[in-house]
């Protein structure tokens, strides 16, 4: 039998590249701060168009939400991030101290962890000096703790990445509200808004493995309700002369 046929087989529909996870991770947070976008911007400009048909009033209130909303989150993610680094930093300071400090017990300590997940004394003792010869903070780093030390998460892109999610789903509503005639912007906001969110459910079920019909009914209702509620709170003030 050739050397072809003893080859392992493939599956291309299997991601077996590294950094997987953190790309879904990424890929969710978009998709969230898209939904958020949407979500808060449509019931800002539902709510004031609610209450006024002044095009100046409304589309200073949804600009107000899309700036608002876009540093807010940006701010929150950096704050975030930045602790996660600093953790993640600082642990492959200590594990790089240690291997320095003690090279032959930390080469026993990885030999351990590999007997821990099944292999026999001497494959994991193989393994273990394999790996350390290659990059011995690597070796411990992915297996004690789960880290790259070329993946360690940046707070400023993880910022900028989640103001522009959040920003790309702002958009929709603010030209949903602002472009129809007076008497259609209210149902045809909703229309827009209850479509994306639908889109950003599937997607967002999609990229995490789950139902995507349920994901999509979830937050749907969930934005009907929003935009109902803040529609009724503007009628409110209106009819009470608030607004």
């Amino acid at each position: 039998m050739s050397t072809a046929e003893n080859a392992p087989t493939t599956h291309p529909d299997e991601p077996h590249a590294g950094g997987l996870a953190g790309r879904l991770n990424w890929l969710r947070a978009g998709v969230l701060g898209a939904n958020d976008g949407i979500v808060s911007v449509a019931a800002i400009v539902v709510g004031v168009a609610g209450a006024t048909s002044s095009t100046g009033a409304i589309a200073t209130a949804g600009a107000a939400g899309l700036v608002g909303g876009a540093v807010s989150m940006a701010l929150g993610e950096y704050v975030s991030v930045s602790s996660q680094r600093d953790s993640q930093n600082a642990l492959i300071d200590l594990e790089r101290t240690e291997l320095a400090d003690d090279p032959e017990g930390e080469l026993e300590e990885l030999t351990r962890l590999y007997e821990e997940r099944g292999l026999t004394r001497s494959t994991a003792e193989q393994v273990a000096h394999e790996l350390t010869a290659r990059n011995a903070l690597q070796a411990h780093l992915t297996m004690e703790l789960n880290i790259d030390e070329e993946d360690v998460v940046s707070p400023w892109r993880a910022a900028g990445a989640s103001a522009l999610a959040f920003v790309s789903g702002a958009i929709l509503p603010l030209l949903a509200i602002l472009l129809p005639p007076t008497g259609l912007r209210v149902p045809i906001t909703f229309v827009a808004v209850l479509v994306a969110l639908a889109v950003t459910g599937a997607v967002g079920a999609r990229i995490g493995g789950g139902s995507k019909a349920r994901a999509t009914v979830r937050v749907v209702i969930g934005g009907a309700i929003a935009l109902a509620a803040t529609f009724v709170i503007g009628l409110l003030l209106h009819t009470g002369g608030v607004a």
